[in-house]
């Protein structure tokens, strides 16, 4: 395996997450690559070091990479990222590894992982979590499944990258299945705790006294203390939006559907952030869900 200064690597999709994750890797001395559409991103990477920075995979000088991390939002862009007429993977020289970091579904990362290894590529089934905060400083939490060659490959993105990886297993699936067990639990404390401030100001409760209570109380969860300031500053603009809650949910469901196991509480918050979407929210921040209340008055807004 190549020293940190001579691995190269390419991130494709340069989102909260994904840029968080490419800057943190030029951080490590690694020869960092990205692929993004949006031509002001492709900048930013390139002013904090990159090598080189496209639209997509063609317009890269080359595509002789070590490692390949995939940060895009569905398992439909992953598939067109790495197989569409622009997609890198028949670029790639046999043996390069393949991170697939999107939250997707579990069949989806398998079909995912045998198209990249009938190419002769490796594959790792590597969604992540922590937020944009959380990439950007190269602590992200990686949840992997795939074979022992593909971790090892991508180690020194993994160390550049994260401040804990999971290895679940060899099976490709096992990464996908647990990133989406996670988004249960982190679209239900959403949705609760949007719950409970639409109560607190439906009893005139001032916000943010609610929000100092439950963060030195036992009702505190991550998700509330993060979101729920957002409401408290009546501040929307998306660090994770609503539509994003409303695919992870999404897939939720489906997988809850697929082994015939109730979710009770996770298709009602996936109908929260449904209607939040329907409702004209679904760009904003997640917690714009607590929108979706009547009769509430809330930070920075008019009556409901």
């Amino acid at each position: 395996m190549p020293g940190s200064s001579a691995y190269r690597v390419c991130v494709i999709g340069l989102g909260a997450m994904g840029m968080g994750a490419a800057k943190s890797c030029v951080r490590a001395g690694l020869r960092t690559s990205g692929i993004e559409l949006n031509p002001e991103r492709r900048a930013e990477l390139l002013a904090a070091g990159a090598v080189a920075a496209a639209a997509s995979a063609g317009e890269l000088p080359d595509c002789d990479f070590d490692g390949v991390v995939v940060l895009v939002v569905n398992g439909l862009q992953v598939r067109d990222a790495l197989f569409g007429a622009n997609g890198i993977a028949r670029r790639l020289k046999p043996g390069t590894a393949v991170m697939v970091s999107s939250t997707q579904s579990a069949d989806d990362a398998k079909a995912i992982g045998r198209d990249l290894e009938a190419l002769g590529l490796l594959a790792l089934d590597a969604p992540v979590s922590g937020g944009p905060v959380k990439a950007a400083a190269g602590e992200m939490t990686v949840m992997a499944s795939g074979g022992k060659a593909a971790f090892d490959a991508l180690r020194p993105v993994l160390d550049a990258t994260a401040s804990k990886v999971y290895e679940i297993g060899a099976e490709i699936g096992l990464g996908a299945t647990v990133k989406i067990i996670h988004q249960l639990l982190a679209g239900v404390h959403i949705a609760a705790g949007a719950e409970a401030m639409a109560l607190a100001a439906r009893a005139g409760i001032p916000l943010d006294l609610m929000y100092d209570v439950v963060t030195h109380a036992a009702g505190n969860s991550w998700m509330f203390e993060n979101r729920m300031k957002h409401v408290v500053d009546g501040d929307y603009a998306p660090k994770s939006a609503v539509n994003i809650f409303v695919k992870d949910l999404g897939l939720v469901t489906e997988t809850g559907r697929a082994l015939k196991f109730p979710l009770p509480l996770a298709s009602t918050a996936f109908s929260m952030f449904l209607s939040a979407a329907n409702a004209g929210h679904g760009n904003e921040d997640d917690a714009a869900v607590i929108k979706t209340f009547a009769g509430i008055t809330l930070p920075g807004q008019e009556q409901a």
